[in-house]
Parts: C-alpha cells; sequence; structure tokens
C-alpha cells in the first residue's frame, strides 16, 4: 500500500470554490482511501466539503459530512460511486464552504492499495429472509464483519430477490448465489444475480438444463451436501459443475462420506476442488456463521477475485474462522496446482505448515498411499510436516479435534488436494 501525504493552503479569497488537488492513482489498485483534517489558522467558521474526481468525472461527494471516504470496485463509502480505479490522474475535491480570514490547511492522506495475492475466509452457503431462513441480509453481514470474515454467499431456495437487496454499506464481500433446490438434490450457482429464468426442474435433462444454462450466464456450479440423508444428491453425477460441498454445517456423518467419497474420487484422479459452508439458516444445534469457513488465496477482495481463487484449487475449509490454519506446498507450488514431472521441485518434498492448532489436536499428511503422517500436538500450536513424492499423485491434509460439546473427535481442518504429475 502506498501513502501519499498533500498540504494544501487556503487563503479566505479561495472561498466558494471548488478545488482540485490532483494525486496519481497507478495500474492494479484495489481501493483508493482518502481521509482529511483540516487545520484553521485563525479565528472564524472553517468547513470544508469533500468529494473525489476520477481520471473522467466527478465519483463522489460527501460536503462536510465526512472527512473520509473510500472507492472500491464492488463497494464505496455512500456518496461514492464504486468501480474499476483506472490508472493516471485523480483529485481530492475540496469545496470551500467557509475559510477564515487567515485562511486553513487541509492535509490529505491518500492511501492506495494494490491487487495482491492473500488469504480471505467466509461462508458459501447461508440462507435469509428471502427463503426460510431467520435472518436479514443485513444481520447476517453484520455477524460475518463481528467474526472477522472476507464475504458470505446468500443462497437462497429457488430465487434470486436477496441478491438485489444487498446492504452495499457492509464490509464483507456480497457473493450473489441462489441454491436450486429439487426433491432429489442441491446445487449452488453462486456470482451471478440470476442465474436461472425458472428453477423448476423434476427431471434428470431439465436438472441438466438448468446447471447449463447457470454456466453460461457465467455462474460457478457446486453440488451440496450430496450424502445428506434427507436431500442429498440423487441425480446422475456426471452433470457439469465446478466444486463440491464436502463439509456442510457441523461435522457429521453425511460430510464424513462426502470426505471419503472426495477422497476416492483425488485417488481415481479426479482433480475435484472441496468447500464447505454453514447452510445457515437459523441459530440452533451448532448450526452458526462460517462453520465451516472456507479460506481461499484470493487475488483480490471482490467477488471475481474470491470466485477466481477457489478455482484456482488454494483452498482449505476450518472448523472456525480461527483456524486451524493450513499451507501445503512444493517449492513455488501450492494447493491446488500440479506439479509437473519435470519440475526442479521433485527432488524435494511436500510440506504442510499447521497453525492455530489446540493441545490434543491429530495431524495428517495424506496421499493416495493413505495416511503419511499423522501427528499429536500437546503444547504446540503449529507443526511441520513432510511427505515424499514416490507413486503419490497427491497430498492433501486434515486436523481431527476432540470437541467437548458432543465428546467425540471431529473434523477441524482439510485441505484441497497439491497433485504431482
Amino acid at each position: 500500500m502506498s501513502v501519499v501525504t498533500i498540504s494544501r493552503f487556503i487563503t479566505s479569497e479561495e472561498a466558494d470554490r471548488y478545488l482540485e488537488v490532483p494525486f496519481q492513482v497507478a495500474s492494479g489498485m484495489e481501493r483508493i482511501h482518502v481521509s482529511v483534517e483540516v487545520e484553521a489558522q485563525g479565528p472564524g467558521d472553517c468547513v470544508i466539503d469533500l468529494g473525489v474526481k476520477d481520471t473522467d468525472q466527478v465519483r463522489g461527494w460527501s460536503g462536510g459530512a465526512r472527512t473520509e471516504f473510500y472507492v472500491e470496485l464492488e463497494k464505496a463509502t455512500p456518496g461514492y460511486v464504486p468501480g474499476y480505479l483506472m490508472e493516471g490522474e485523480w483529485c481530492v475535491l475540496l469545496g470551500t464552504y467557509r475559510i477564515p480570514s487567515a485562511g486553513c490547511t487541509v492535509i490529505m492522506k491518500v492511501a492506495c492499495t494494490p491487487k495482491e495475492g492473500r488469504w480471505l475466509k467466509g461462508d458459501l452457503h447461508m440462507h435469509t429472509v428471502h427463503s426460510d431462513g431467520a435472518l436479514t441480509i443485513s444481520e447476517n453481514a453484520r455477524i460475518m464483519e463481528e467474526l472477522g470474515c472476507d464475504f458470505l454467499a446468500m443462497t437462497d431456495h429457488n430465487t434470486y430477490s436477496q441478491n438485489l437487496a444487498y446492504p452495499h454499506e457492509t464490509g464483507v464481500v456480497l457473493i450473489p448465489g441462489m441454491e436450486l433446490t429439487t426433491n432429489y438434490g442441491h446445487a449452488n450457482f453462486l456470482g451471478v444475480v440470476k442465474p436461472v429464468a425458472d428453477f423448476r426442474a423434476t427431471s434428470s435433462e431439465q436438472v441438466q438444463a438448468r446447471i447449463r444454462e447457470a454456466r453460461a450466464n457465467g455462474a460457478r456450479v457446486v453440488l451440496n451436501h450430496p450424502h445428506c440423508p434427507n436431500c442429498g444428491w440423487e441425480w446422475d453425477w456426471m452433470v457439469d459443475y465446478d466444486w463440491v460441498e464436502i463439509w456442510n454445517g457441523p461435522w457429521r456423518e453425511a460430510n464424513r462420506k462426502t470426505l471419503d467419497w472426495w477422497h476416492g474420487q483425488l485417488c481415481m484422479g479426479k482433480r475435484l476442488i472441496a468447500v464447505g459452508g454453514s447452510d445457515m439458516h437459523r441459530f440452533g444445534g451448532y448450526v452458526s456463521h462460517s462453520s465451516p469457513t472456507t479460506w481461499v488465496y484470493a487475488s483480490s477482495r471482490t467477488v471475481d477475485g474470491i470466485l477466481d481463487g477457489i478455482d484456482t484449487g488454494r483452498v482449505f475449509l476450518s472448523c472456525s474462522p480461527e483456524g486451524p490454519v493450513m499451507e501445503l506446498s512444493l517449492g513455488k507450488y501450492h494447493m491446488g496446482d500440479v506439479v509437473p514431472m519435470d519440475a526442479p521441485e521433485r527432488e524435494g518434498n511436500v510440506k504442510l505448515v499447521v497453525s492455530g492448532l489446540l493441545a490434543g489436536d491429530e495431524v495428517k499428511l495424506i496421499s493416495n498411499q493413505g495416511v503419511e503422517r499423522s501427528c499429536v500436538v500437546y503444547n504446540e500450536h503449529s507443526l511441520e510436516l513432510f511427505g515424499e513424492l514416490a507413486d503419490r499423485s497427491f497430498y492433501r491434509a486434515e486436523v481431527w479435534r476432540y470437541f467437548v460439546e458432543v465428546h467425540e473427535m471431529l473434523l477441524a481442518s482439510v485441505s484441497n488436494a497439491l497433485y504431482l504429475d
């Protein structure tokens, strides 16, 4: 992040004007934040209005109501227009409404944050009052902010009205979504406001058609809780989907079956991205926001940045926003990547780094040959494990934890796979 401080002295003769104070925006910026301080040089009223102009037009105005604002691709301070942050000369707009006779000094701090990879965390499966959820979108967003999460997807059943009612003032990234809900299976459509014109599907052919339509409109398709005894996936598995939800809500037997199925798919050579979601409708039964949490290494804190990041497979799931946190790598290659046979890194070992551990946690490093390494921690909060490469087609990791609430060892974290050609 680059921060520039600009000072502008305003004389009394410059009252009742709109002054432009230029600053430069480099290419590839994700966020612009401007704050101002006004120092009067003598007695008398001093009121400075605030706004901003991009390379072409005025992008926002808050008058004397604010002393700071931000603009991003998808969000902005009320009164300012989100959108692309074009490279070139921008201007802080200063309205000289009241200037004392001795003048005043306006000190502006302009911070420009570039797009760069970072870990973001959130929830990809949640419901609201727009279907059968008990909470409003704003209530869900507020809770996610309090948890320190970065994004959430509102996936109400067979409707997209929630995507038209998103509260833009929230600090979390709101991913448009819809849960296609049929009598024989559910699927999330993520990333577009209106994925399908008509949700109704009562045959395999109609389900295929809805999925094709959603994909044509730009949605990612997720098969939800496929082994749930009440609403598992009973349609043909040969549908065109992107990701599979292996962890839905509190850890339970249906999730274990999906985890085992996913591992079997990896062993058969498939490269399938695993995600999770709380499926939050209302509080109760250990259901809570962002449990599980989906972590994604994203290029930007935007809808596209998050979804594109999940597409790379650099994703892991944890029981809560606090972790455990994990990274799986082989040199410059990370989970989701395919390590070529001729890569120099093939001379080394796969490395698993886990943090946020509690006493009694069991960490497992797993390949197509089964559990390669297993370690129970006692005093350590972090751990490293290494795996050999010969005859392995992938590696992934799990953390298991004892939860006193249910007196069981349950999954606390699971990574996506790092693939070996």
